[in-house]
């Protein structure tokens, strides 16, 4: 029964346009339920009765009383005119609007009105007119909030899909730059737009986008996160496939690289693909520092990489089982701290770990003005508390703050998510087999992480398989007159990019 129903109002609302005005507007006024913002403004021109249809709120005022309203009234004469010549008038002459379409169904109708675009109806005809008259208010262009630079742009993506193909027009100004639409959503109709540089991106991961977009079928699309998990190649993998980024400068980098955006309106996060295990541990910053620097803060966050994952399970496995391998000073130190802790390392690193996490979450959730004090405050007085009480051991308290700090090194926050949760495991089988545990958790991973695709391309490259020349911008950083072609784990296309006597002084 609701699916007859939905058939119904499927092909209802895909019929062609009614010649007859008033019939016409019934039926709009009908389907959108009366609804209290939809205006409709009739008048006469040439003695022909028309109709000008708008969404309050999703549209300039200023915009459509200056360029249509008023460009309409202007025509009014006592002088009669046929419908359709009054339609080509209006059409070719009378709006100063700079992107206007015909529409011939009310499909089209509803997509526009409801798009923010303005509609002209005409007594007789069966095609209408769609004005650009876009205004809905929204973020602008600020800082952003959730990867913070010391050097480079600090503009941000928005909410507004056009605006955010207009910042990376400002970045790559070449005609060659394609900004493909596509609508996605039953019911949201949502806004995408897919961005890349033609010549540069292969065409087979450009198809294999568009193909992948093109199976979604959904109801609604509020944020790009919808999209992520219909396009991702590992459904059930810890590590993300896809990048995004609240950075036109990073995404535009990609882009340069041979990668391909999408842009969700609504959201100020961009997708990019393909997208490699190397990506999340660079930012955009690396390439704005002398190449130096870069290579030693890439290298420092591989460094922490390993530090957020391995070290409580370490920790548990040196306390447990391998006594040994520890000075003997240390150790005499660590048995006196545990003599009177209740609980053995992985109940211990359980309870510090989890306390942790609680506390970043509530952090996040709570008002600014007091997430960093709760989270700060809460994190001292806890771990204080805990070591006066004989819960936990001081050692313990340094390696999950350690452990915390070296997880809010890497640029992307969901790699960072993914070294959160892969790090319970790995305490797990570092409890249970010791240094045998965490080797073979280790193995697994690696053995997982190889086999990841992203778009077709090896997830580990250009490590495996290894490409020595992709080597240059990895762990170390050329500068930028060393980078003379682009990844070609990501693209054989235009390969070159830098003239290798540019770096003659």
């Amino acid at each position: 029964m609701l699916k007859q129903k939905s058939n119904n109002q499927t092909s209802a609302a895909s019929k062609p346009l009614i010649p007859d005005l008033e019939e016409s507007l019934a039926h709009i006024r009908s389907t959108m339920g009366d609804s209290s913002d939809l205006v409709i403004r009739p008048m006469v021109i040439h003695k022909t009765s028309a109709a000008v249809l708008f969404m309050d709120g999703l549209v300039d005022m200023n915009a459509v009383q200056d360029f249509i309203l008023d460009a309409l009234m202007h025509e009014m004469s006592s002088k009669r005119v046929s419908s359709h010549q009054l339609y080509l008038t209006i059409k070719e002459s009378s709006l100063p609007i700079g992107e206007m379409e015909e529409i011939e169904t009310y499909k089209e109708l509803f997509d526009k009105l409801l798009s923010g675009e303005t509609i002209v109806l005409i007594e007789k005809q069966k095609k209408a007119l769609s004005a650009s008259t876009k205004g809905w208010r929204d973020r602008g262009v600020q800082e952003t909030t959730s990867e913070s630079v010391i050097r480079g742009p600090k503009e941000a993506f928005t909410e507004t899909l056009r605006t955010n193909t207009a910042l990376l027009r400002r970045k790559i100004k070449d005609p060659a730059l394609r900004v493909e639409p596509k609508k996605i959503g039953r019911k949201t109709h949502t806004d995408v737009a897919v961005v890349y540089l033609e010549g540069t991106a292969e065409t087979e991961v450009i198809e294999d986008v568009m193909r992948r977009l093109d199976q979604i079928d959904i109801d609604g699309v509020l944020e790009g996160g919808y999209i992520e998990e219909f396009m991702q190649d590992a459904q059930y993998s810890p590590f993300p496939t896809v990048y995004n980024s609240e950075k036109p400068d990073a995404i535009a980098g990609g882009i340069l690289e041979g990668r391909i955006a999408i842009i969700t309106d609504g959201t100020p996060n961009v997708l990019l693909v393909p997208a490699l295990f190397v990506n999340f541990m660079q930012s955009s910053e690396d390439y704005y520092q002398r190449s130096d620097i870069s290579t030693f803060i890439r290298i420092l966050r591989l460094f922490c990489f390993f530090v957020a994952l391995f070290m409580p399970s370490l920790y548990i496995a040196f306390t447990t089982f391998h006594q040994e391998m520890l000075p003997a000073p240390l150790l005499i130190s660590l048995a006196a701290q545990r003599e009177g802790v209740p609980f053995p390392a992985l109940v211990e690193a359980l309870m510090m770990e989890l306390t942790f996490e609680v506390l970043r979450e509530a952090g996040i959730r709570l008002p600014k003005p007091v997430g960093s004090a709760v989270s700060i405050v809460g994190a001292l007085v806890l771990g204080q508390s805990a070591v006066q009480a004989g819960l936990v051991s001081p050692a313990m308290v340094i390696v999950v703050a350690l452990t915390a700090i070296s997880s809010f090194v890497f640029p992307a926050y969901n790699m960072a998510i993914s070294v959160r949760i892969l790090r319970f495991p790995m305490m797990m089988l570092a409890a249970s087999f010791g240094l045998y545990g965490i080797i073979l958790g280790m193995i697994a991973m690696v053995l997982h992480l190889c086999s990841l695709k992203s778009f077709n391309k090896p997830y580990m490259s250009p490590f495996a398989p290894f490409i020595p020349k992709d080597q240059k911008d990895v762990l170390v950083r050329f500068p930028h007159w060393g980078l003379l072609s682009r990844p070609s784990s990501l693209t054989k296309k235009d390969q070159k990019r830098v003239d290798s006597t540019s770096k003659e002084r």
